[in-house]
């Protein structure tokens, strides 16, 4: 059996495993993108570049995600904090990427709708988590 050198907190493996998990929906998004290329999904060129643009930022900000789970172990952040140094970057992936999904939803949309908030929301949850991560971990 593997023996690991890096001991994970419970809160930091929790999360870790919930963020593992997301990458079929990633996937899946991925599967979308060919369809959309293949011109088998028609959407307007504002669709399209929405689509890739949640589809990237999801990818980027889980791995930024887990990176950030092991270094809010090695910053020692615990309570409030830590769980916002943990949480705030994956829920980030999760409302960016969905953001600019909602936002582009409906047929021939040339222009974001209202769920757009969700994008600046997830910016937002991430500037929260990054900032509190690089706090912790210089004061550390």
């Amino acid at each position: 059996m593997f023996e690991s050198s890096i001991a994970l907190s419970d809160a930091s493996r929790l999360l870790a495993g919930i963020v593992l998990l997301t990458v079929v929906t990633i996937e899946f998004g991925g599967t979308f993108l060919v369809r959309v290329a293949s011109g088998k999904v028609p959407l307007t060129d504002f669709q399209k570049s929405f689509s890739r643009a949640g589809h990237a930022h999801a990818g980027v900000l889980v791995i930024l995600s887990l990176a950030g789970l092991v270094l809010a172990d090695a910053s020692g952040l615990d309570g409030f904090w830590g769980w916002v140094a943990r949480a705030a970057i994956p829920a980030a992936a999760v409302l960016m990427s969905g953001g600019f999904f909602a936002a582009m939803a409906g047929k021939g949309r040339t222009e974001p709708n209202k769920a757009i908030a969700l994008l600046y929301a997830g910016a937002a949850s991430l500037a929260a988590g990054t900032l509190t991560l690089g706090i912790g971990l210089l004061a550390a």
